[in-house]
Formats: C-alpha cells, sequence, structure tokens
C-alpha cells in the first residue's frame, strides 16, 4: 500500500502542479474575467496539499501497518477528487451547484486527518 501512496502521491502532484501552472498561465483572463480565481486557487492548494499528506500515509503505513493510515490515504484521494475536482469543474463550467459537492470532499479531508491522528495517538 506504501508504494500505492507514494506512486498517487506523486501522481496527483505533478497534475497539482500543471494545473496550477495552466491556471496561472493559460487561464487568469477567464478566471479574472469571471472572478474565479480565488476558487482556482482554493482548489489547487488543497490538491497539492492532499497529495503531499499521501506521502504522510506511505510513511505512517511502512512504520505503524494497520488500517488507519490505509483508510487516511484513501480519504485523501477521495477529498482530493470530491473537493478539488468539484471546484475544478465549477470553474470549468461555471455551474454553482458543483460547489454542493464540495463539503463531502472536506469531510473526506478531515476524516483523512482524523485517521492519521489516531494511528499516531495508538503507536
Amino acid at each position: 500500500m506504501e508504494r500505492i501512496f507514494v506512486m498517487l502521491g506523486s501522481v496527483l502532484m505533478l497534475v497539482g502542479v500543471g494545473i496550477g501552472a495552466f491556471g496561472a498561465h493559460g487561464l487568469s483572463a477567464y478566471l479574472a474575467r469571471h472572478d474565479l480565481a480565488g476558487t482556482f486557487e482554493t482548489a489547487v492548494r488543497y490538491h497539492v496539499y492532499h497529495a503531499l499528506a499521501l506521502f504522510a500515509a506511505a510513511w505512517a503505513a511502512e512504520k505503524w501497518g494497520g488500517p488507519l493510515p490505509t483508510w487516511a490515504g484513501y480519504l485523501f484521494v477521495a477529498g482530493i477528487v470530491l473537493f478539488s475536482g468539484s471546484l475544478y469543474l465549477l470553474v470549468a463550467t461555471r455551474r454553482g451547484w458543483l460547489g454542493a459537492i464540495t463539503p463531502l470532499g472536506g469531510v473526506a479531508f478531515l476524516a483523512g486527518w482524523a485517521c492519521l491522528a489516531l494511528a499516531a495517538w495508538r503507536n
């Protein structure tokens, strides 16, 4: 599982940096015109933070074992898809209802951090 989280973290970092660069250089006029720069920046920020968190989950899974670090990793991936993914789609389509999905990703992030904290507490 550790290798999978390191691989996913690396790929998600690659994608996050690429999306961030595209937003800064290719979408800046669109984002400014539609007042979406803050939304886009939030999506990229949380995407990158939680791609990095996958490395912490991999480390914890290797060091401590057990299901909690693994659950943390799965929840971080789900959070990136739901939180950042819904915001990316909102920016691309300007469909406001996509914002209703975003909190589900936030809950996944919180649950992932709780799993990691509990794993640390138990070990």
